[in-house]
């Protein structure tokens, strides 16, 4: 290396460091307006001692959050990579090794126990796949970053409201590179409105207790308008030429907006048959009193389903139709085992 690389090299270097050593000094600097706010909203300060004092900047979560992958899929390529067999076999043995307690909290909560278990499955691998970064630290990088400050800040009071209750200690606040925690993949605000302390050990408790973690799925579910009369929808075949003004609109950008598109497409499944909808076996829909949106994950050409209102709830929880449909597809292997 001639004198003159060598010494651009090591120019590049030392500015490279001035940068590394600006972005540090500018994240410490936030972290301590943020522990000023933090006491303006009366936390006290033992607590966020506490919460702050393995705060880090966590490079990683920032290209995590970058970098999300943008895979061109389908639900025929999706559902066989989120619900293969052996999850498939897994939640069966789950749900019939855990059939008391799922049936005491169906009970309870009036949600079936093979969406509880569904859920459990898809969110966290039935709580084996909970996610290793430390969730406070997670919050703050993402709320430094600035592109969506609000939400990660109010995400970031709702985790210290966790520890100041006593339902998990610092080192174990674990969780995604985004903030969702324990078996149920909660993110705080989640935890706070619909966790449960279910074995009554006074501790909500999401990452260790089954007991919480499943009861707190079916809490949110209740809490959200699901009805344990109904299941969560079919899917079904179209005649051809079938009017696609039907369909659920795609493309909403709300939860509020989808909703009111769901209510351009809802119709009664007496409707949905005079207007040629079938089974996929080409039989006659039930005749049952109940109304069901017309759902295209796809494009016309793909999968159609009829989901009835327990759907919404499962796109409350994740406003993604490969989703909420690969929960209901997941159920209904569990519930169904010749499927």
């Amino acid at each position: 290396m001639t004198k003159t690389l060598s010494a651009l090299f090591v120019s590049l270097c030392l500015a490279s460091q001035s940068v590394k050593a600006d972005d540090q000094a500018r994240f410490d600097s936030y972290v301590e307006v943020l522990k000023a706010e933090a006491r303006e909203k009366g936390y006290e300060q033992a607590l966020i001692d506490q919460a702050f004092s393995t705060v880090k900047f966590k490079k990683k979560v920032i290209k995590q959050d970058k970098n999300q992958p943008e895979i061109v899929e389908t639900l025929e390529t999706y559902l066989p990579k989120r619900v293969p067999d052996w999850k498939v076999q897994r939640a069966r043995k789950l749900y019939k090794e855990n059939k008391v307690l799922l049936d005491k909290i169906s009970q309870d909560f009036g949600v079936q126990g093979r969406f509880i278990v569904a859920l459990w499955g898809l969110e966290s691998s039935f709580g084996r796949v909970q996610g290793g970064y430390p969730v406070i630290s997670s919050l703050v990088t993402l709320a430094f970053d600035g592109r969506r400050e609000a939400l990660y800040k109010r995400q970031l009071w709702a985790a210290l409201d966790i520890l100041k209750d006593g339902h998990v200690n610092i080192d174990n606040f674990k969780g995604s590179w985004a903030g969702a925690m324990g078996q149920s993949q909660f993110m705080p605000t989640s935890f706070n409105s619909y966790a449960v302390d279910y074995n009554n050990d006074g501790k909500k408790d999401i990452w260790t207790s089954k007991e919480d973690a499943l009861a707190s799925i079916a809490n949110y579910l209740k809490s959200v308008g699901w009805n344990d009369n109904l299941t969560w929808g079919r899917q079904v075949k179209l005649p051809e030429d079938f009017p696609s003004q039907y369909v659920l609109k795609r493309g909403s950008k709300n939860h509020k907006q989808w909703l009111e598109f769901w209510r351009d497409s809802e119709r009664s499944l007496e409707e949905w048959q005079s207007l040629g909808v079938r089974r996929t076996d080409g039989t006659d829909l039930p005749k049952v009193n109940i109304s069901a949106a017309l759902v295209m994950p796809d494009d016309m050409n793909g999968r159609m389903y009829l989901a009835y209102n327990n759907y919404k709830a499962l796109m409350n929880w994740n406003r993604s139709y490969y989703f909420a449909t690969s929960v209901g597809y997941l159920s209904d292997r569990i519930g169904y085992p010749k499927i």
